[in-house]
């Protein structure tokens, strides 16, 4: 079954709606957008609301955490999160989308011929976009101009003048090379092009530019491709079973520290109350902090306020929560 079908077919189905939260890790196939990948999964789970943390291209496989419910408010929190690709790239030509599904031109190279290249003059290369460098935006990207998407000029044929962006890569290593094609591996921080980046190596290579044949994202912070489930695994008929394949909420802000509070300070907490912090967590200011009541509840996302106390900046709906905390 084609998951156009698969859609489809879900859509039919009468599903009960269900408030349910927690973060799925899906193994994106090629070929599907994003959404249509989030769509499948929320008909699947019937959740009210969904989310996904981060477009990947419809060539690209790999990892794509979708939130439900509550953790919609806190998916922002991957966008910023570094990330780990491992990318195919074809040296000497150009696509116009800077992959395999634009239109494709040979590159004006600047080297005579395939002889120069060399594992170890890859590898140099390679290490010279290590650390903080500028990166051009494409144009076949989501970025704003003037209200609308870039990619929307791009389909029109129009050109728009984007400025430099300073990125991070934090590691970038040759997997392999054969022929003019070389694959490898990228470490990098949020807002970076793979696109360009292979773009920009091929140039730097002498051969004019460079294309992606294929795409993985591996890594979301502390997310793997290997924790990930298959898009096929949510074809047949949901079961409660299915929900254990649900990450908690608070999974997404692993790399924030957790505080437990009292009951009273809990139930001030949820009524948008700041609690005096005294200093006595030695916590900077504007530090983001996880919450949690003495039970181990997951409440929600606060901050370290210049006048040292702790201020609720995102909570999970306390609907009900505040008769679980004082039963």
């Amino acid at each position: 079954m084609s998951y156009t079908s698969l859609l489809s077919r879900l859509s039919k189905i009468k599903l009960i709606k269900r408030n349910i939260s927690g973060v799925l890790l899906l193994n994106k196939p090629s070929g599907l957008t994003s959404n249509y990948s989030l769509q499948i999964t929320k008909r699947f789970f019937g959740a009210t609301k969904a989310g996904h943390t981060g477009t990947l291209d419809p060539m690209a496989t790999g990892l794509l955490p979708i939130c439900f419910g509550e953790a919609t408010k806190f998916s922002a929190m991957l966008l910023s999160a570094d990330k780990t690709y491992h990318a195919t790239l074809k040296l000497g030509y150009i696509s116009t989308t800077g992959d395999v599904e634009g239109e494709i031109t040979a590159a004006t190279r600047t080297v005579s011929s395939d002889n120069k290249l060399s594992a170890l003059r890859i590898k140099n290369i390679l290490q010279t976009f290590i650390g903080r460098i500028k990166q051009t935006p494409p144009m076949f990207s989501a970025l704003k101009f003037n209200g609308k998407p870039l990619y929307k000029y791009a389909r029109r044929g129009e050109e728009v003048e984007r400025k430099p962006r300073e990125i991070i890569i934090y590691d970038l290593c040759l997997n392999s090379w054969i022929g003019n094609e070389i694959s490898i591996m990228v470490r990098c921080g949020a807002g970076t092009y793979i696109r360009t980046l292979a773009e920009d190596i091929g140039k730097a290579l002498g051969f004019g530019g460079a294309y992606l044949t294929s795409l993985c994202r591996s890594q979301i912070g502390e997310f793997s491709l290997q924790q990930a489930h298959q898009l096929d695994q949510f074809q047949g008929v949901f079961s409660s079973e299915h929900d254990a394949y649900l990450y908690p909420i608070d999974s997404l802000l692993y790399n924030f520290p957790s505080i437990a509070f009292s009951e009273a300070e809990t139930l001030a907490l949820l009524q948008g109350q700041l609690i005096n912090n005294k200093n006595k967590y030695g916590l900077p200011l504007g530090t983001k902090i996880r919450l949690y009541s003495s039970s181990g509840l997951f409440l929600g996302l606060g901050e370290i306020t210049e006048i040292g106390t702790i201020a609720p900046k995102r909570l999970i709906s306390s609907k009900g929560m505040i008769n679980h905390i004082t039963e």
